[in-house]
């Protein structure tokens, strides 16, 4: 997100495509034949970018992710994001530059969404300035970056109904929350400190507050010191099962903007809302490298 405040990228590499409805119709068997880097810019001009790709896009070392046009690699010390993507409905264009995410340190934190270990959130680099250089006017910025993972062996709507999760930076470093209802009824609550050293600790809970619901009327929560409100300050992703935005919210005493995802999988498994997506997740599953 932007030292300003008025733009942000959201940037994520897939092998098996949570969210895309040609994984799901082709059974999820061959994960690898089902791959995406997903680009997303919030501000003016904003676009969105996911293309579903076959295994003849896939190219992988110990340090670096090609899917097709785009590539993220890890060199000394830092995540380096090359794109070469076209966005979908409703404005169709290319989105070609690169993105530069510098950790202040890399964390050990794994935390397990399940009890099974079915699904596993990894905050690689919880503390991290990120550098944004796209072919478009405004679009070259810095400010606050994160850079995460997250593993499962089933897909998300068989375990998990709602879930909500936030980023907030503050003056010790970061703070994130993690909060899930499972489909068994069983809820996740988690919160974390990091620090700019890569240390991180479990923090008690401050109080759930309320947010106003998104454009698809898609419930949302966030946590806030006890008497505090939290708003949504930049609307970035609004879809029928999922809201992505910044919110402003309160801290141990202090006031923070960060990154806010709600998600609605009850609403995900409809039917119905796989051929909306298609459009908007488009199916290339040829591919030649030069």
């Amino acid at each position: 997100m932007s030292d300003c405040g008025t733009r942000a990228v959201s940037v994520i590499g897939f092998i098996g495509s949570v969210f895309s409805p040609w994984y799901r119709w082709s059974g999820r068997k061959n994960p690898q034949n089902h791959v995406c880097i997903n680009v997303a810019t919030y501000g003016p001009g904003g676009r969105f970018t996911m293309t579903d790709r076959g295994q003849d896009a896939l190219r992988q070392t110990a340090s670096r992710f090609e899917v097709g046009p785009s590539m993220m690699r890890w060199e000394n010390g830092q995540l380096i994001i090359d794109i070469d993507e076209v966005s979908g409905p409703p404005v169709i264009s290319r989105i070609r530059g690169t993105i530069t995410v510098t950790p202040s340190a890399i964390t050990s934190v794994e935390l397990p969404l399940t009890p099974d270990g079915a699904h596993i959130w990894r905050p690689f680099a919880p503390c991290s300035r990120i550098d944004v250089n796209i072919d478009r006017k405004g679009w070259q910025w810095q400010g606050e970056g994160y850079f995460d993972a997250n593993f499962g062996s089933r897909a998300l709507e068989e375990d998990f109904s709602y879930w909500t999760w936030g980023r907030y930076p503050t003056s010790r470093g970061a703070t994130c929350f993690y909060d899930a209802t499972r489909l068994d009824g069983s809820e996740l609550a988690a919160g974390f400190r990091f620090g700019h050293d890569g240390q991180a600790f479990p923090i008690p809970l401050p109080p759930k507050t309320r947010l106003r619901r998104s454009l698809w009327a898609v419930a949302r929560e966030t946590r806030a010191d006890a008497g505090a409100s939290a708003r949504q300050t930049l609307n970035m992703l609004d879809a029928p099962f999922y809201s992505r935005s910044a919110v402003e919210t309160v801290l141990d005493g202090e006031r923070t903007v960060g990154v806010h995802e709600a998600l609605d999988l009850k609403r995900f498994r409809s039917p119905l809302l796989k051929p909306m997506l298609a459009v908007r997740v488009p199916r290339r599953k040829g591919w030649r490298w030069d």
